[in-house]
């Protein structure tokens, strides 16, 4: 390759190698699952966010992290083969979030007088905006926890109806009807698209 006077041709990126038995290239989203440590280095805040929003609760979310960080710890020979990891750790996130909130009893949540929302509409002032998000992440908190997690998914992860079937291991249809549902149910509560 020839270089003009002046200009750099940039390198290519060094894309790691599988053991010297095959010559292959690694993807490059497996080039940082060579460990445990390097895949929570590279996706552990992206997980603690998506943890956040599913469950609603900074205690909750730490929990649910480090519940299935432990099992991506006990599977690292599956999750390191699978094509695309973090899809793979997101989903098992998903699946131990629904399946806790199945049980019935979730522990002591004690009731606070403050922390009941109010719908009425009071003057525009500039704190109205905090006090909406607020409201909303309440609100979304009341949803059955695959509703929940189908708008989470939707919504802030930007995944189509088929990748959110896929993560939650249901249907597109029953993704569709889920979310449909949900929104159902926060307009009668009294949020707006």
């Amino acid at each position: 390759m020839r270089r003009r006077a002046g200009i750099s041709t940039p390198r290519a990126a060094v894309v790691p190698l599988r053991p010297a038995t095959t010559d292959r290239v690694v993807p490059q989203e497996r080039a940082e699952t060579a460990s445990v440590e390097a895949f929570v280095a590279a996706r552990g805040e992206q997980l603690l966010r998506l943890a956040y929003l599913v469950t609603g609760s900074h205690a909750d979310a730490e929990d649910l992290l480090q519940d299935t960080l432990a099992d991506v710890h006990r599977k690292w020979d599956r999750v390191q083969a699978s094509d695309h990891p973090y899809a793979y750790v997101r989903t098992m996130l998903n699946h131990r979030h629904i399946s806790g909130r199945r049980r019935k009893w979730h522990g002591e949540h004690p009731t606070d007088p403050a922390d009941v929302v109010t719908l009425d509409r009071r003057a525009s002032d500039p704190t109205s905006a905090v006090d909406e998000h607020d409201e909303l992440w309440r609100l979304l908190a009341t949803l059955p926890p695959r509703m929940r997690t189908v708008l989470v998914l939707r919504y802030f992860e930007d995944l189509d109806d088929d990748e959110i079937a896929q993560t939650l291991g249901i249907a597109v249809s029953s993704v569709r009807a889920s979310a449909s549902r949900a929104l159902s149910a926060l307009r009668t509560k009294g949020v707006s698209r």
